[in-house]
Order: structure tokens, then sequence, then C-alpha cells
């Protein structure tokens, strides 16, 4: 089985403000702004959420899958929706066809909501805006805001791209960070997307939600270095153990653990209270406490409130959905997220 790669995503700023629910404001892409859809389809927003709530009511594990679809969509290419495209015959291998993201999933909520969408107006709304509003909107969700108002507003506005090509999946094995990545390659990854070491840990809380395969964190158990050797900075004679237990040395490739013990549906801060008791499930977790802003940042949101961590998140969530948004000309409304029109 191929080793599966899940990601932790920044964005760069731009200029304009926008207010979130939350009453926070954060800087956005001056070519975005909440409620784009206002005139052209009021409800849009409404029925986006309304598809989310009815997947999430039968299934609240798809919270993260829809959350890790709108990092990787943003991380190579831009949030242009290009992780939605099916390969073709001209185009060769899709993005979605790329190591890291073979084992993505949740495509189905996209192609619900956007169904829903071209009946109640067609050509008019975004894949790559559609992945943004069923992330926000799915973390709400898990966050206990079923029937409340959402963690925070997005921007929306972004055109589709119309490439999806052995080139983007060249570029979603470059860019999309390993889960073994040190704090070095860690910040590298990001620097190259012009983000910082704030939003890198404040995003890395992504992982207070979901569960991973084996193969991802299984040499931390029992190769670290070659020589059969744990990693260090796990948590050996306690947290070690339990892994170990879900995952031996023969592990099943189709075995997943949770990312936080008991609460991988929940959205919280516990990701943070792992990591800093040395129990991230990734190595590219706890490398977090190898820079000193990282970890000063780790241990203020492991002793944080809930409200204080969803607005940071909510900051960092909107800078992520800037990332290299199609506008104008550049870009098109699809009428079917899986291909070009």
């Amino acid at each position: 089985m191929q080793q599966r790669q899940l990601m932790k995503l920044l964005a760069l700023s731009a200029v304009a403000v926008v207010v979130l629910s939350a009453g926070t404001a954060v800087s956005t892409c001056d070519k975005l702004k909440v409620g784009h859809y206002r005139q052209s389809c009021r409800n849009a927003e409404s029925v986006v959420r309304d598809t989310v709530k009815y997947y999430f009511s039968r299934d609240q594990t798809v919270t993260a899958p829809l959350l890790r679809l709108h990092f990787h969509d943003c991380f190579v290419r831009g949030c242009d929706g290009s992780v939605l495209l099916n390969a073709t015959a001209a185009s060769g291998p899709a993005e979605k066809d790329a190591m890291p993201n073979q084992s993505l999933d949740g495509f189905y909520v996209i192609d619900a909501a956007k169904a829903a969408l071209e009946k109640e107006c067609p050509g008019v709304v975004s894949c790559a805006d559609i992945l943004a509003l069923v992330a926000r909107d799915a973390v709400s969700m898990a966050a206990g805001n079923i029937s409340g108002p959402s963690l925070w507003q997005v921007p929306t506005g972004r055109l589709d791209g119309r490439v999806s090509s052995a080139a983007g999946a060249r570029e979603a094995v470059a860019n999309l960070p390993s889960s073994f990545a040190d704090f070095a390659a860690l910040k590298l990854n990001f620097a190259k997307k012009g983000l910082n070491v704030k939003d890198l840990a404040i995003l890395s809380g992504a992982h207070a939600i979901g569960n991973s395969h084996c193969v991802s964190f299984a040499k931390r158990l029992y190769n670290f270095t070659g020589k059969g050797d744990a990693d260090p900075t796990l948590d050996v004679h306690g947290y070690a153990a339990l892994l170990r237990a879900a995952c031996p040395p023969q592990f099943d490739s189709a075995t997943t653990v949770e990312m936080v013990p008991g609460s991988s549906t929940t959205f919280d801060t516990d990701y943070y209270k792992l990591v800093a008791s040395h129990r991230g499930l990734f190595h590219s977790d706890q490398a977090l406490l190898q820079d000193g802003e990282a970890a000063a940042i780790v241990a203020a949101m492991a002793s944080t409130t809930k409200q204080d961590f969803f607005r940071r998140f909510a900051v960092s969530m909107v800078r992520m959905g800037n990332v290299g948004v199609l506008t104008g000309t550049a870009g098109e409304i699809r009428k079917n997220c899986a291909m070009v029109n």
C-alpha cells in the first residue's frame, strides 16, 4: 500500500478586511468577498450547508475528508478546484491521482452540493467555492454548531481551474508535506507558499479530527532511524504501546487509528494537549516542538479556550482560501466538478 500523506495547510493574506461571525477581522484577497452570491444565488451557502448537514448527520467522520480536500486543493495550483478533476485521455493522470491524493475522500459530498446548486441557480457557483464552504460547514458542525452560526464567513468569488494534469500530480508530490517531515521541511514547504510558523501551528489543529492508516506513522514505532528503534520524540512508554497494539509490525494496510484517541469527530483543542505531551500521531505533528515559536503556540492552544482556538483557526482558514485564486477570465464555473466545461 502506498504511503498516505496528510497535510496541514496555510495561506497568504492580501488586503481587504472580512469580519468573521465570531467577531474577528482578518485579511482576505481583494478579489473575493463575503456574500459574493447574494444577488446571483442568494441561497447558495444555505444549500451547501444543508448538503453537509445531511451527510454529517449520517456519518460524523465526513468532516476530516472534506477539510482535507480543501487543503489539498489550495496547496497545489491554488484554490481552483483542480483536485476534483478526473483524468482524461488527453491530459493523462490528474492531480487527484498523485500519491498524496490517492486517499482523499468526500468527493460525493461536493458532487451532491454542486448538483443541488445547479438546480437552484445553474452555472453560478464554482466548485472551488463549494470546497471552501463545505470545509467551513463541516468543521463548524464538528465543533458543535450543527444548527447554529458557522465558525467563520467564507469570502467567495473563486473560479474553477481548467487544468489538472501530470504536472499537477508532480506538484502534489512536491508540495504536500509528509507525515514524516521534520520542522525544517515543514517550514520550507509553507515558506514556498508565503506561509509563516504561526499559521503552520494553528492549522495543524486540523488534526484534531480524522483517522490515519498505520503506514503513515509505523516507522515511528519500529524503525525510525533504520536500526529498529522508536522515534525518541514519541511517548514510548504509554502512547507508543497503544499504537503498537493497534498497528503490530505486520499490520493490515487497511487499519486506521484516530488522530486524537476517543475524539476523532470532535473539533477542539485536544490535539495540542497530545502534542504537548509527546503523543502527536505523526512525526510532523511532534515536529512542532522542534521550533520555539511553534512550541509556544502549541502550549498556548493546549491551555486556551475552544473559542479562542476557533477564532485563530478561522483566520488561517480564510488565509488559506486566498492561495492562487482565479477570477475574471482566468477560469470558469464548471457544470460538473469532475470535468472542465
